[in-house]
């Protein structure tokens, strides 16, 4: 998804006194992120993954530390499974950001939902347009003057192939081996050089190109789920599987900060949609 994204950072031990009332462990509040991956993460810690590890770690009395690694191909060998050198401790302990149901990690529920969106560029010729299956009832001398950003994966590219609009995609890489530039940093730089016109992105990353312009630069259609095809996802947060009790602790933390979670996404521009009950399991 995020070509959803990357969007996909991580959390400390916690324990429980003898009292039995919670407590916790007075150590350091670990988080595994990628160090330019905005909305979600930045060694800058200004992401909104890194304002809900930094929220966390002040409920928790630790101080906050964190591994950095770029979220691609092997980023949980590297971070959440990866050991210390001559010790049995972990670099870090929770991934802040993953899909429900990861099957990479064992997951906390979900602490908000989102989904696609398409961002039309105004001023451009496509200002008529207020559902994204307009643009494929366009003249066909206008839909070949469509520039559409195409991602490597996720459903945007399926969608245009439904559609009939495949060969007016602009092909994008949905993790990027750039050090210097991500995903939503490319799509943002290319959109106001008028590379492209039109992007369907996972909701944070629109939320990010939105956030780096004027107010009303972009017109936002969402992108309903349907048959065969996801636009909404949940998110949670990430810890090994078998750390059962930190995952507890988590869903604790994300449940007695509802509030300020959401504001911290919202400040993001995230596009938040009602997190569904989970699944039943039979």
């Amino acid at each position: 998804m995020k070509n959803v994204v990357k969007s996909f950072p991580l959390l400390t031990a916690v324990c429980l006194l003898t009292n039995g009332s919670l407590g916790y462990a007075a150590e350091k509040f670990k988080v595994c992120a990628d160090p330019l991956n905005p909305p979600f993460s930045s060694q800058t810690q200004d992401g909104f993954e890194n304002k809900i590890a930094a929220l966390f770690a002040k409920k928790l009395g630790q101080e906050l530390e964190y591994t950095w690694f770029p979220q691609r191909i092997g980023f949980i060998r590297n971070t959440l499974k990866a050991e210390l050198p001559n010790s049995e401790a972990f670099k870090c302990d929770v991934v802040m950001g993953v899909p429900v149901g990861d099957d990479l990690t064992l997951t906390t529920g979900a602490y908000y939902h989102s989904q696609y969106v398409m961002l039309i560029a105004k001023g451009r010729g496509w200002d008529q347009i207020t559902i994204p299956e307009q643009l494929s009832s366009l003249p066909l001398t206008q839909q070949e003057k469509l520039k559409i950003a195409m991602f490597d994966r996720g459903p945007g590219t399926a969608w245009l192939q439904s559609v009939g609009l495949l060969e007016q995609g602009i092909p994008y890489q949905s993790m990027s081996g750039d050090d210097k530039s991500n995903t939503a940093m490319t799509i943002d730089k290319d959109l106001r050089e008028k590379k492209i016109d039109i992007a369907i992105l996972w909701g944070p990353m629109a939320g990010y190109v939105l956030s780096k312009s004027p107010k009303n630069s972009y017109i936002v259609l969402p992108m309903a789920s349907r048959p065969n095809m996801k636009f909404d996802f949940s998110i949670a947060m990430g810890v090994r599987y078998g750390d059962k009790q930190r995952k507890e602790q988590l869903e604790k933390l994300i449940a007695e900060n509802e509030g300020d979670i959401a504001a911290i996404l919202k400040g993001s521009q995230v596009p938040l949609l009602p997190i569904p009950a989970p699944a039943l399991k039979h």
